[in-house]
């Protein structure tokens, strides 16, 4: 059963994700998807992940398929044009990807090439715009395809915005642009997330849950600094601040986190951030 039938059946969702290496050593990252291959229902492949420069995610997401991994293809609007970006769609089609999460992407000077031209021609609601054109069998210029792509759409949403109203506003105009699922930035304040659930539910939307594993009390602090509508609460800095077996002690909390989301959302979507090899000691603390 294909991603999108088991979003489409209510079922309960479990993805994860690999970020491509900066260079063609690519052994790694699909060695560390195959852990993980029978545990979750798909994986994200990042796109250039915090604008830095990498392998493509639609090669990998080709890899993975060949490997029997469904891929979700994240796609952003910083680095390509309308013509690149609907290019690419037909090209994933063509290759047999079929999960797309659309996304507007990081500025590039907060990567490794802070000099590189943004491009930005779409948002990430305008980009899912352009793949409903797709679907129904035209380009953005109101051009005949010959043969039309099918996809199953995800979003992002960030259920820490400040305040929430244009959040939910936002969520609203990408379930109406297609989206059928949405994967949340990184969880650690259950309350908060309570609060978004409860203010989102009249969209009744598929919405997975972000884990994000803390490395040390250091990442927490910066991520509370400088990660628009992300908070680590200080019980969580104070215990990776103590511990001194901080690998141990950050499966334990995403363990734990994942236990009590699990009853408020559909699903849960583990972004290990480079440290893919414990995907799999986080899924089974949680019991998953």
């Amino acid at each position: 059963m294909s991603l999108c039938d088991k979003i489409r059946e209510k079922k309960f969702i479990l993805t994860s994700e690999i970020g491509p290496p900066k260079g063609t050593d690519i052994k790694e990252i699909l060695e560390d998807a195959e852990l993980i291959k029978d545990r979750v229902d798909a994986i994200n492949v990042t796109d250039l992940q915090s604008s830095v420069m990498r392998v493509g995610s639609l090669a990998i997401c080709r890899l993975l398929i060949e490997r029997g991994i469904e891929p979700v293809f994240q796609m952003t609007c910083r680095d390509r044009n309308r013509l690149a970006l609907q290019s690419d769609l037909l090209s994933a089609s063509v290759l047999g990807i079929k999960n797309i999460l659309a996304l507007t992407g990081d500025h590039t000077t907060l990567g490794d090439h802070p000099g590189a031209k943004p491009v930005f021609d779409l948002d990430s609601i305008q980009l899912l715009d352009a793949i409903q054109a797709l679907h129904a069998g035209k380009d953005m210029a109101g051009k005949e395809l010959k043969g039309r792509p099918e996809f199953c759409v995800g979003a992002v949403v960030n259920p820490g915005a400040d305040p929430i109203e244009p959040e939910i506003m936002k969520m609203e105009k990408k379930i109406e642009k297609g989206a059928q699922f949405f994967q949340t930035q990184a969880i650690y304040d259950i309350g908060l997330f309570k609060k978004f659930m409860d203010a989102a539910k009249h969209l009744k939307a598929t919405t997975i849950a972000g884990i994000v594993l803390l490395k040390s009390a250091g990442m927490a602090k910066y991520m509370n600094k400088n990660v628009a509508g992300v908070f680590v609460p200080d019980d969580l800095i104070e215990e990776m601040a103590k511990t001194q077996d901080k690998s141990a002690t950050s499966i334990e909390i995403a363990a734990r986190l994942i236990k009590e989301l699990k009853p408020m959302c559909q699903g849960i979507h583990v972004m290990p951030i480079g440290w893919d090899k414990k995907v799999p000691l986080v899924l089974n603390a949680a019991g998953l």
